[in-house]
Order: structure tokens, then C-alpha cells, then sequence
């Protein structure tokens, strides 16, 4: 195997505890479950519902300790948790379906969000008086935890439960970039018409969601948006842990938005390989640099699994300043049968019909980009009433 993938379990742990190191250098911004003070009174002999994961973490002289630990340990009635994609604790494999469960350390009922049912039920909701909601995002249209967002607040319009949301920063908040999306290809991995990199935190995006009119749902749930202190739309933000199995350092949530293009092809982004979306490569292609997927704990069944595939290192890459869309160019340049190179989902990730066709009459990064207008320019206008922080 040419120039085979080395040491990657090394690099991983490293990639790993670059969020912790990193994030060191920006202890003045404060995600808004740190803010205990602030919410706590809300809560006061309140039956509570928690979404979160294992991202929702409040931070201590003695380390992180989970949202539900510390309210249950505050003497919070915590009645459900809802766990979103990846489950509760963040274990679950990409895509895995998840079922209800108890929390072993709380004994507290858990409904998964990503199973029978993506949507709390009127059922599930009983009895809660409040739902207080904690996900970390990465500020990427497809990136499923602003579906379960969506969800969770027709849920609680229809079922009169106010929600408080405890904001978190975007990493990939300072810049804006890509197609808008287009109604026809709504689904689970892009619900709203807005780019793929959208600029803004969950916060903002339940505003705007709401104030836009974009639940299908009569009246607007009661929301409440705690922010993060001290942030800004910074070049440099980076979170404490991975916020997904696939996402596991700073380096793969930079190149997330630009990669995950290639996920509806039929090129690896380098699951089941400990440098997801940070690596990409086919059988096909001609490269000193090789990986073989294999299944890990983040990927049961990577594409191309054991297969040799040769590409693209991306490990030294700069941070993005906007979707680099010469990886998928550079993709389908190098696959060998090109009829066959984009899959059946390609139009719900790219968010419209018209990419596929640019790509392949061969029309350049330019003139693909040129197309995003005015509609990009029109969604930077609309978004601004919602914004609660200032740009970097």
C-alpha cells in the first residue's frame, strides 16, 4: 500500500486533545450552560425536559460535568432526556437508529430523536413543563442537529411548553457560503431555505425559524435564547470535545461543510479511518497517498470498506474561508467512470438539482459560484435581525 495511513490512532488522540488545548486560549467565551445563575430560577418546581448530548456540559473548578448530572444533582426534577443523532451519550455510529432507554447514572427515561420517531409526540412531552434544549452544532445546513432543533420547537408550539435554549459558538461561524436550498429537496438534512454554511448559532437559527414562519404549526412556540458570553463571530473558535463520532478534532469540523459534498459520490471522506473529512480518495484515482476504511466505532459501515483508496491528504490544508468546491471538482476529474460517480442523494446535501448538472458540463469554481447569487445575498439581508452577537 503506497504511503499507507501511519500512526493514525496517535494522530487522533492528538487531533482530540488539540479541542481542549485550543480552547484554553479562549476561556473568556462562556457557552451558555455555563451560566447556571441564569437559568436555574427558571427551572425553580418545574417538571424538566432536557434535550442534549453528550456536548451538554457544564463547565466546573474540576473539570466538564454533563447538563443532566449537574440539575439532577441541583435537585432539577429532570422528568425526559431527548437525545438526537448519535445518541444521548454521542456513541452511536453515523446513521445508526437509536431506541428509548434509561440513563444508567440518572435512571432518567431517554427518548431517542433519531429512531421510530424524529419528533417529540404530545405522548412524550406529558407532564413536562419546560424543555430546556443544549446542543453543540457546527453551523452546517446538513448537520442534523438543526433538524432536531426544528423539530423540537413545533413540537413544543403544539404542545404549549415553553423551551429555553442554551446557546453554544459556532465554529464555523465567520463566514457564510453555498447554494441556498431549495424547497423541493427539503429533507432531515436540510430543512430550511439557507446556505450550507450559514453563519449563524443554534440561538439565531431558532429565531430565525420562528420569526421566518417556518414551522408548520399555527402559533410560535414561547423560546427563550440564553447566549454565550463574550463571543464573537471568531476565525478561531473551537469547541471542547468532538461533537459527533465523525467530527473528532478542529481540522475536521473546518473541512466538514466543503467534504461532506463528496459524501453523496462515490468517493471516501475517510470514514471508518481516523481522519474523517480530512482525507478523500476512490480506487480509481492516481496518488501516492493512500487509506484503506475499515469498521471503527464512528462508521459500522464506511463506504469502500477495505478497499485500497488513493487520494488526497488534506492534514495541512489552511482553515476555509468559504466551501472549497475544488475537492468534488477535483473528484470527478479523477474517477474513471464518471456516470457513476454521484449517488441518488447528492441533490439533498448540495440543497438543488443544478450542481450535479455544473459539475458535469465541466462549468468552473467560478461560474458554479456565480450561481449562488442573489439568493446568498438575499439570506445575508433576511438573517441579520436575528443575530445576537457581533462579528469578529
Amino acid at each position: 500500500m503506497k504511503n499507507a495511513l501511519k500512526n493514525t490512532l496517535f494522530i487522533s488522540f492528538i487531533g482530540l486533545l488539540s479541542f481542549t488545548l485550543i480552547a484554553q486560549n479562549h476561556t473568556n467565551i462562556s457557552a451558555a450552560a455555563n451560566q447556571l445563575e441564569d437559568y436555574l430560577p427558571l427551572l425553580h418546581n418545574k417538571k424538566i425536559g432536557v434535550v442534549g448530548n453528550h456536548n451538554s456540559l457544564v463547565k466546573s473548578p474540576s473539570g466538564y460535568i454533563h447538563l443532566v448530572d449537574t440539575l439532577h444533582q441541583s435537585g432539577v426534577q429532570i422528568e425526559k432526556v431527548f437525545g438526537p443523532e448519535h445518541g444521548f451519550r454521542g456513541k452511536a455510529p453515523d446513521g445508526e437508529k437509536i431506541n428509548n432507554d434509561i440513563d444508567l447514572k440518572t435512571g432518567i427515561p431517554i427518548v431517542s430523536l433519531y429512531g421510530q420517531s424524529r419528533k417529540p409526540s404530545a405522548k412524550q412531552l406529558q407532564g413536562i413543563d419546560l424543555l430546556l434544549f443544549d446542543l453543540q452544532s457546527v453551523g452546517v445546513r446538513f448537520y442534523t442537529y438543526l433538524s432536531t432543533l426544528h423539530l423540537v420547537l413545533e413540537a413544543c408550539a403544539e404542545n404549549q411548553i415553553p423551551i429555553v435554549l442554551l446557546d453554544r459558538p459556532n465554529p464555523n461561524g465567520y463566514y457564510i457560503d453555498g447554494p441556498v436550498l431549495d424547497s423541493k429537496f427539503k429533507s432531515f438534512v436540510g430543512m430550511h431555505p439557507i446556505p450550507i454554511v450559514y453563519g449563524m448559532t443554534l440561538g439565531e437559527m431558532a429565531q430565525m425559524i420562528i420569526g421566518e414562519g417556518w414551522l408548520d404549526t399555527p402559533t410560535s412556540p414561547k423560546l427563550k435564547v440564553l447566549p454565550v458570553e463574550n463571543y464573537r463571530r471568531q476565525r478561531n473558535i473551537t469547541i471542547p470535545f468532538p461533537p459527533s463520532p465523525n467530527l473528532p478534532n478542529a481540522h475536521a469540523i473546518a473541512l466538514y461543510p466543503s467534504l461532506c459534498l463528496l459524501e453523496p459520490t462515490v468517493v471516501s471522506v475517510g470514514r471508518g479511518t481516523n481522519q474523517q473529512f480530512q482525507i478523500y480518495g476512490h480506487p480509481d484515482f492516481e496518488s501516492d497517498f493512500s487509506f484503506v476504511p475499515q469498521p471503527n466505532s464512528a462508521s459500522k459501515y464506511p463506504k469502500l470498506v477495505q478497499k485500497e483508496c488513493f487520494g488526497v491528504d488534506l492534514q495541512n490544508e489552511s482553515k476555509p474561508e468559504q466551501i472549497r468546491l475544488n475537492y468534488l471538482l477535483d473528484a470527478y476529474t479523477r474517477i474513471k467512470d464518471k456516470s457513476e460517480f454521484f449517488l441518488s442523494t447528492f441533490e439533498r446535501i448540495a440543497g438543488n438539482d443544478i450542481l450535479r448538472k455544473q459539475v458535469i458540463a465541466g462549468l468552473s469554481e467560478t461560474e458554479i459560484r456565480a450561481s449562488w447569487e442573489p439568493q446568498l445575498s438575499d439570506f445575508k439581508k433576511k438573517r441579520k435581525k436575528y443575530l445576537l452577537y457581533p462579528n469578529e
